[in-house]
């Protein structure tokens, strides 16, 4: 019986397959090759997240590979009605990013609440200007997504003692249903963005719910750019509806050089960085390896998207 085909989106550093090595077949393809590569391939790794390839090229004639693994949080750069419809089996790399980012969004918190970036330029102007930070204990959040990375922001944010709402698509235990978001947005502190991209998330934040959120509120999302509208936000900052903001994702990345989000005052622009700490890549090579030992055994595999949902689901 011929070893397995594993077909990989290329990127820089490749993938570190270990002890899969002389186990598979592997083979390459970049944005351009990768349609006519995909009928000869058992599994697709999408290494190169960051593309929309998979989209393009998945509809089309021939088979197509009984599971596709994406080492990213998000699945919606590879989803088209083709893919959705299809037995393949699609895993995201959940248990990768999560900490990080709640790291990360803990530590946008108290940058914001402190003032840090007022001084460190401050610093660079050396000049000597005494100012009062926020607190940050007793401050209300609202941490819009219930998967995962949304969850360990709402447990990093409580260790802070920050008083912790989370929002998800449906009410159960410790969530709030969607409907109850706008409600939620007129009394926080601290507004998180953490939710899938999917049909009914895609805009989500848009001059209405920003005009609904307290003029000493701040604003952060760490999900994907297009869940905010970003002329919005600019107005909503700009005009001081809301005190800040802070961006880890944006509708077209990277950002422009000539994009106006870099020159907004009071809001913190970073390069899709939030969940990539020092060895991220050999972890998420590590769980690759892990997962199609189990998928070559015939045992189920962890990590399985709702297709139709864009997102693996919570089972509370």
């Amino acid at each position: 019986m011929s070893p397995p085909t594993l077909l990989v989106l290329r990127a820089d550093p490749p993938p570190r397959l270990g002890r899969l090595t002389g186990r598979v077949r592997v083979r390459h393809a970049d944005e351009g090759s990768l349609a006519a590569e995909l009928p000869s391939a058992d599994v697709l790794l999408v290494w190169d997240f960051t593309s929309d390839a998979v989209r393009a090229a998945w509809p089309g004639a021939g088979p197509r590979p009984a599971w596709v693994h994406t080492p990213s949080a998000g699945v919606d750069r590879l989803l088209c009605p083709e893919l959705v419809a299809s037995d393949t089996v699609v895993t995201n790399a959940r248990g990768i990013f999560e900490q990080p980012i709640a790291e990360y969004v803990a530590g946008l918190v108290l940058a914001m609440a402190k003032d840090l970036p007022g001084t460190l330029e401050l610093q660079r102007e050396r000049r000597w200007h005494h100012r009062e930070g926020l607190p940050v204990a007793g401050t209300r959040a609202v941490v819009v997504g219930a998967g995962p990375i949304g969850r360990a922001v709402a447990t990093t944010l409580r260790a802070l003692g920050v008083r912790t709402a989370v929002v998800g698509r449906t009410a159960r235990p410790r969530v709030h249903g969607a409907e109850e978001l706008d409600l939620l947005l007129t009394r926080a502190d601290w507004v998180v963005c953490a939710a899938p991209l999917t049909t009914s998330t895609r805009g989500m934040f848009d001059a209405r719910r920003f005009g609904l959120m307290q003029p000493s509120a701040r604003f952060v999302n760490v999900g994907r750019g297009q869940l905010v509208v970003e002329d919005d936000l600019v107005a909503a900052v700009t005009k001081r509806w809301i005190a800040g903001a802070a961006l880890d994702v944006f509708a077209e990345e990277p950002l422009g050089e000539d994009s106006a989000l870099w020159d907004v005052p009071g809001l913190i622009v970073s390069p899709h960085m939030s969940g990539d700490t020092v060895g991220w890549r050999d972890r998420l090579g590590a769980q690759f390896v892990d997962m199609f030992e189990l998928w070559a055994a015939g045992r189920p595999l962890p990590n399985v998207v709702d297709k139709e949902r864009g997102y693996v689901p919570v089972h509370d």
